[in-house]
């Protein structure tokens, strides 16, 4: 078996060589995203100004109860399927929370967390290694996976990070790994949701800018990809869509 490489020899994703067209606000937001979640994921201590800290949602997110206002069951908009492969693009701990097994559908990763990688490939064999097969370290901008491969991809909670011009990126690269006629299930930030600028700010705050796109500017996006919204799913926060190519 290959020796794992240290932290200090893993594939940096924001210094890597990237193509010549790349924008210098993708990097940045890609930096910025990686550090946020390493930090979270490693649990480490945040340290937050006053003026945040009298933020109405201040609160919910010290005491762990803003994340069930923000994730979006992706499920309830498209359950897998038995025997279905699924692409979850910054995948998080998905396989170690959400019910997999009961779904019994193949489940493929790819996130730009080191140590939410190391986490799942380290626990989720041990739950269920016929259904898990294994978490790529890489950019959503490209996908470590051959075309046409997986009959759905899932990617939720991280929308708001990066900027459209990015996002025509990511779809492009969403289509190619999907079979003909995949489905994509994403959420989008609601900006006229009540909680949004405050939730804006508390993310700037943890470390990576938040982008309030208004959700037409979304959907001319994914019209321009050659998506169709077939389903919306409207939350506290973001709006969950499921996209048709």
């Amino acid at each position: 078996m290959a020796k794992r490489k240290s932290d200090s020899e893993q594939h940096n994703l924001a210094s890597s060589p990237l193509p010549k067209d790349f924008k210098p606000h993708w990097r940045t937001a890609l930096e910025n995203t990686t550090q946020r979640f390493e930090r979270e994921y490693r649990q480490e201590n945040f340290s937050l100004p006053s003026e945040v800290q009298a933020l109405s949602l201040f609160d919910q997110w010290q005491g762990g109860t803003l994340q069930n206002l923000i994730v979006s069951p992706f499920w309830e908009v498209k359950t897998p399927k038995k025997k279905q492969a699924w692409l979850d693009i910054g995948c998080g701990l998905s396989f170690l929370i959400y019910p997999w097994y009961e779904w019994n559908a193949f489940f493929y990763g790819q996130e730009v967390s080191t140590t939410a990688r190391d986490i799942l490939m380290s626990r989720a064999p041990q739950l269920n290694s016929k259904l898990f097969r294994g978490v790529k370290l890489g950019s959503p901008h490209l996908l470590a996976y051959e075309d046409n491969l997986f009959d759905g991809a899932i990617a939720t909670g991280w929308s708001c990070y990066y900027p459209l011009d990015y996002w025509e990126r990511v779809l492009a690269e969403v289509k190619r790994v999907l079979k003909p006629g995949g489905y994509l299930i994403f959420d989008v930030l609601d900006p006229e949701a009540p909680l949004a600028e405050d939730w804006a700010i508390l993310e700037t705050y943890l470390g990576a800018e938040v982008f309030l796109t208004s959700l037409s500017d979304w959907r001319s996006c994914v019209r321009q990809a050659e998506g169709k919204i077939t389903k919306s799913s409207p939350g506290e926060l973001f709006h969950c869509w499921l996209v048709r190519f």
